[in-house]
């Protein structure tokens, strides 16, 4: 029987735990699966709550942020199971939402990573916008997902109900196979946040194992509780850690155009900021690109030959957006998803 650990990384998410918590304990019986939070340093009664009110869930008390990347590496490595599944504290899940995942997981070994299908918490029609029902890339490494294609956030209608590989799995509810998670060396630290739960993807795919959506599983996501969609430093992440992400993943006959081209966009889009008056975001642009370069001089790429990957989109999303005069489906594009 396999043993399936659910992680909750919480900092300072007491008002989440109390709404989420009782919820997915009630609706995650499934033989070998238990709960376990690692707590952040929270500074808002997190610890004390979750001592007294439910004391038989795991705990482990990391004492500092150590944001997702190091706080999920710390605490995975305390714990001993089968599969890993790291979900967000803002996270409602539905009945039987753990079997489909468990026994996707259990029925091929080629799948070393999935997730389910993610809808909006607060208008439950609707995907959710960090994940929705299944990560992709483009050729310039902008993501998207079947559901959500930039700011075009679909009705879920059960067009998409069929599970599939896909490119990555979201950090809001992502099972990763144990020995996979540390054969990877778990997650890479310097992202902190954003974007390094796609690198993750990425890593595990030159490995040579499949990432995969089971559509069975349901859950309803709040999202936002870190850092508003509307953040400088979000908005810097995203960017630095795209670069990040693309300089150790691409096949050195693609890295050099695919980074110029990249920068040459994020340059323009920094534009747009400074014409918008948001001096904050034209910032983060600068200060992710200068922090990037910071990261190559220090960091030695992996140059072995990069297999050829899956799921990616042979174009520009971006452009593919615009045109479409932002109507744009995945369903529109799925021809030109790479297999």
């Amino acid at each position: 029987m396999s043993q399936t650990a659910i992680v909750i990384l919480n900092w300072n998410g007491l008002h989440y735990l109390e709404r989420f918590l009782p919820v997915l304990l009630r609706r995650s019986y499934y033989p070998g699966a238990f709960v376990v939070v690692a707590d952040n340093g929270s500074t808002d009664g997190s610890i004390a709550w979750l001592k007294e009110k439910h004391p038989k869930v795991g705990l482990i008390e990391l004492g500092e942020n150590y944001g997702y990347t190091g706080g999920y590496n710390k605490a995975l490595a305390q714990i001993e199971a089968d599969y890993y599944i790291l979900l967000n504290s803002d996270v409602e899940v539905t009945d039987g939402w753990l079997a489909p995942l468990v026994s996707g997981m259990d029925a091929n070994q080629e799948i070393g990573i999935c997730m389910p299908k993610i809808r909006s918490h607060f208008e439950k029609k609707y995907f959710e916008y960090a994940g929705a029902c299944g990560g992709f890339i483009d050729i310039f490494g902008y993501p998207f997902c079947r559901g959500r294609i930039l700011s075009n956030i679909e009705t879920d209608g059960n067009q998409y109900d069929h599970d599939r590989e896909i490119f990555w799995a979201s950090g809001t509810c992502m099972m990763i196979r144990s020995e996979l998670y540390h054969s990877l060396g778990g997650l890479d630290e310097r992202f902190f946040a954003h974007m390094e739960e796609i690198d993750l993807c990425w890593r595990a795919k030159l490995a040579g194992h499949k990432v995969w959506i089971f559509t069975g599983s349901v859950i309803y996501h709040v999202g936002g509780g870190t850092l508003p969609n509307n953040s400088p430093k979000k908005l810097y992440l995203n960017y630095r850690n795209n670069l990040l992400m693309m300089y150790k993943n691409l096949p050195m006959y693609r890295l050099h155009i695919t980074l110029f081209v990249r920068m040459t966009l994020d340059g323009l889009s920094g534009l747009v900021y400074l014409a918008q008056g948001k001096l904050r975001f034209v910032e983060s642009v600068f200060k992710a690109h200068i922090d990037f370069y910071k990261m190559v001089l220090s960091t030695k790429r992996d140059n072995t030959k990069k297999r050829r990957v899956s799921c990616i989109y042979r174009g520009s999303i971006v452009l593919s957006f615009f045109l479409s005069l932002r109507k744009l489906r995945f369903i529109d594009i799925e021809e030109y998803i790479s297999r």
